[in-house]
């Protein structure tokens, strides 16, 4: 029996080898118009990544996710554990923008401004050319590294991984409290010590070993947007109609062939690896490098530009397409309905939440005055920066009594969970219920709420 191992014709993985090695991938750089323009964005959402920590608005960080807390700060408005139907009208709007999003121009996240890709390619990839010697081209080093440069490239990993991380973690501590900890021994706080340090750990990982893998393996995005996309989504594709059949440019060979003289430097140029001319994988980030390298080749060969272009895949099979479909129309809708719920609900939010809960045990009880007495919790949440103080009372049902076991005072930002005792005639129960209105009122705010609430008798 040979023990020869059948290799596959072509790779399972474009970051594998045949023999299931990994392949890293060094990509050449192509400065064309879309990497200009990426380039651009790129840099900017680094610049509002770092930047926002350290906005103001409304004396309050313009991002600030205070998980201790549970409390989100954006924009200047906070939310709260109580606000479940925000969140829900929030994240129905984001799912709507990722299927909207797609429709219309594919996986433009995953090429244009996920920081995965953005860190990846225009922060970490050309240190490694600065210190590989490989600047302004990148591709493979021509030649070994030498060692003192690839500790001095891992250091400067190290440094901007650190910056990455600490920004990061200011996200969910605040600038403020994140320079006092800085200024502190790692002991004093040794949460957010090792948040920091596995930050940086997961980052030193990842951006110089995982990679592209993390795109083209552990990332579930790339899989979901597939499934989302559809023959009339834009995508970076090749246009098999010009380009086919390819073939080097020969003087000597008669036969006629298509624009693509298969000089390769489309797949060299691809972070991922892949042969934009398979058609549309999985794998592809839609990073238009492909379509920067084909277009200074075409240049070159003085043949037409956009052999590799933003299409569809009716377009290049020739078929007729439309920009407008019914996912095109139905998505806009929905999202406006769902943004339009979220704002109302938002501008109708008062400067406080109430709940009112029964507490556990016996559910009411009957005193000898044939009073029925229900022992409730009112929970009080003040959503503003100052302390204030609720007023509470029964509305039109005189013979109802109400008692708090508790001052209704709260501070900024507190919440507070006050027994309340609530008594009625047992002759005015209807088949053991009773219905009973609250009014709460705050005075510095001079909002109110009114609500309503049950309570049970015999």
């Amino acid at each position: 029996m040979s023990d020869q191992v059948l290799e596959p014709e072509e790779h399972v993985l474009s970051t594998l080898e045949k023999d299931g090695s990994r392949r890293w991938m060094y990509p050449r750089l192509f400065k064309g118009k879309f990497w200009n323009r990426r380039r651009i964005v790129g840099y900017f959402l680094i610049v509002l990544f770092i930047v926002l920590p350290h906005l103001q608005v409304n004396s309050r960080p313009a991002i600030f996710l205070n998980i201790t807390r549970r409390e989100f700060t954006i924009f200047g408005f906070t939310f709260l554990p109580t606000d479940t139907l925000l969140l829900a009208f929030f994240m129905i709007s984001v799912f709507l923008s990722i299927f909207l999003l797609t429709a219309l121009f594919g996986r433009v996240w995953c090429g244009w401004a996920c920081p995965q890709t953005i860190y990846l390619e225009f922060v970490y990839r050309p240190i490694e050319r600065l210190f590989c010697g490989t600047t302004g081209h990148g591709g493979k080093p021509r030649k070994s590294v030498p060692l003192i440069r690839r500790v001095m490239m891992y250091g400067a990993y190290l440094i901007i991984s650190m910056i990455l991380a600490h920004t990061f973690l200011a996200y969910f501590v605040s600038v403020s409290e994140l320079q006092h900890w800085v200024r502190q021994s790692p002991f004093t706080h040794p949460t957010g010590f090792l948040v920091m340090t596995a930050t940086v750990v997961l980052m030193m990982f990842n951006f110089s070993f995982f990679r592209e893998q993390l795109c083209t393996i552990a990332c579930p995005y790339g899989r979901f947007q597939s499934v989302l996309l559809d023959r009339r989504s834009l995508i970076v594709s090749y246009d098999p109609q010009r380009g086919e059949p390819r073939g080097k440019i020969s003087k000597t060979d008669p036969t006629p062939k298509g624009d693509c003289i298969d000089c390769g430097q489309c797949v060299q140029a691809c972070p991922t690896g892949i042969d934009i001319r398979d058609g549309l994988q999985m794998e592809c980030l839609h990073c238009t490098q492909c379509m920067d390298a084909c277009d200074e080749i075409m240049v070159k060969v003085d043949r037409p530009l956009g052999l590799v272009r933003y299409s569809c895949q009716d377009e290049i099979d020739g078929q007729p397409t439309k920009k407008l479909r019914p996912r095109v129309i139905i998505y806009p809708l929905l999202l406006l309905l769902s943004v339009s719920a979220f704002t109302i609900t938002l501008l109708n939010k008062k400067s406080f939440d109430i709940t009112i809960m029964r507490n556990y045990g016996n559910p009411f009880i009957v005193t000898e005055d044939d009073q029925v007495e229900n022992n409730l919790q009112l929970k009080l949440v003040n959503r503003t920066d100052q302390p204030d103080e609720y007023t509470i009372k029964v509305l039109d049902a005189p013979d109802v009594t109400m008692e708090l076991i508790g001052s209704p005072q709260l501070k900024a930002r507190e919440t507070k969970t006050i027994p309340m005792l609530v008594s009625a005639p047992r002759k005015s129960f209807v088949a053991g219920l009773r219905e009973v209105e609250l009014s709460i009122q705050s005075q510095n705010q001079a909002d109110e709420r009114r609500v309503t609430c049950q309570i049970l008798g015999p």
